[in-house]
């Protein structure tokens, strides 16, 4: 990612997103300015908008098996969707490629909880480490 990762936050739930809960974001007008990259060297799919890095997903892969660890969104672009958007691209293109996903990030635990159309895409041998974060 971006030399400044430092200045990146991670999400632990669902409610430090506000667009987890609904994929209308992806109509917004930036829309068009938002790409989603497979850095594999850095094990991190990247988030841009407007060719500004805007978020990661550091993940790891075993066999055809993605492990989803951890979602980071620079504070600039917090509560605008991004992290819901990136977790969607992603489950989608594993879904594409024929891939599970496994689920050890809270955020993303707490998305696929939220988004049952992408209950295919789970590993059912490991579907997720932590449990669903709900009241908070």
């Amino acid at each position: 990612m971006a030399s400044n990762t430092e200045d990146m936050v991670t999400l632990t739930s669902a409610e430090q997103d506000s667009g987890v809960s609904t994929r209308s974001a992806a109509t917004s007008p930036d829309a068009e300015d938002f790409v989603i990259t497979n850095n594999s060297a850095g094990g991190i799919y990247e988030a841009t908008v407007g060719g500004r890095t805007a978020a990661g997903l550091v993940y790891s892969e075993v066999g055809s098996r993605v492990i989803l660890s951890a979602t980071s969104v620079f504070p600039e672009f917090r509560g605008k969707g991004v992290a819901s958007r990136l977790l969607g691209g992603v489950l989608d293109e594993l879904r594409r490629q024929g891939k599970t996903a496994a689920v050890t990030c809270p955020f993303a635990a707490a998305f696929v909880d939220d988004h049952p159309e992408y209950a295919d895409v789970l590993d059912p041998a490991y579907p997720r480490s932590h449990p669903p974060q709900r009241g908070h």
